[in-house]
């Protein structure tokens, strides 16, 4: 086997180890990249939940109870609020859902399922656990899920949900008596739960991830033909040369070129001292020969 031969099986070994170690890294950072992505998207929309609660609580509330004291409005609950605009966020993103889901709701649209339940549980066991992140699979995809805690942590609340007899009239004829009381003060009753698909954000991380691969692929067989000439014009032709020189030389061809590559390097060494000894023999050969 060559000097080529070998040197390129060694280079190509240590850029295979280099692109595998280098494959794995990069998965590990776009695959965490795209989740990222995901749970920030998931933030924003947990965030404009809120957004609308507050509002909902802070403006909608107070004004409907000024003009009706007596009756009871749906539009006027920031949960209630909170979900009915993004179900219109759901008509053009149907993978994309937000949910204050709840143990015992009074609006049974509301009632969480199991795996909601799950989350709600961990709440419950863990008090002074704030956000929870989570992935499933589904048939649409993975999908990735933000919750936080939903808390009794304001007296009025009670007052609809303690229980029927304190809850205003017109809410038990629209709900019912059964559901959504026996609510205690401090007590978790349920999760903002958003769930956002991950479909998109690993695809886009896989292209990159393929891209940065042929990327690398592409500079290390650069590398691999720059460093091929360079060892021909370096090492192998200099090389070639003086053995075939040594060769012509053995035969007792005395007439042989003599070559010096020029330079500093430890090729250009070992021809200048390939010439010495080769003087050095001529010499020899002409004291026996007198």
């Amino acid at each position: 086997m060559g000097l080529r031969a070998k040197f390129n099986m060694a280079v190509l070994a240590a850029l295979i180890v280099g692109l595998g170690l280098a494959g794995v890294v990069l998965q590990m950072v776009t695959r965490a990249d795209a989740r990222q992505e995901v749970v920030q998207n998931a933030r924003i929309m947990l965030e404009t939940g809120n957004a609308i609660r507050e509002y909902t609580a802070q403006q909608i509330g107070p004004a409907i109870a000024a003009e009706s004291s007596q009756n009871f409005l749906p539009i006027s609950i920031p949960f209630f609020a909170a979900q009915t605009n993004f179900k219109a966020v759901q008509k053009k993103f149907p993978n994309f859902t937000y949910k204050e889901a709840a143990l015992n709701p009074t609006n049974l649209s509301d009632r969480a399922s199991d795996w909601e339940a799950d989350i709600i549980q961990i709440f419950r066991n863990d008090p002074g656990r704030i956000e929870l992140i989570t992935e499933r699979d589904t048939p649409n995809g993975r999908i990735l899920t933000l919750a936080r805690p939903i808390m009794v942590e304001d007296q009025s609340c009670l007052s609809c949900h303690s229980s029927p007899s304190n809850a205003p009239p017109s809410m038990v004829r629209l709900y019912g008596n059964n559901n959504g009381f026996g609510w205690k003060m401090n007590e978790t009753v349920g999760a903002q739960v958003v769930s956002v698909p991950m479909s998109v954000p690993i695809a886009s991380a896989n292209q990159t991830f393929v891209v940065a691969m042929a990327i690398l692929v592409a500079i290390f067989i650069l590398i691999l033909a720059i460093l091929n000439i360079l060892l021909h014009f370096v090492v192998i032709k200099p090389v070639v040369r003086i053995s075939k020189i040594a060769s012509d030389v053995s035969l007792g061809d005395m007439s042989a070129e003599e070559y010096v590559k020029p330079g500093r390097d430890e090729i250009s060494s070992l021809t200048a001292s390939f010439a010495r000894m080769r003087r050095s023999l001529e010499s020899a050969m002409k004291l026996l020969e007198g």
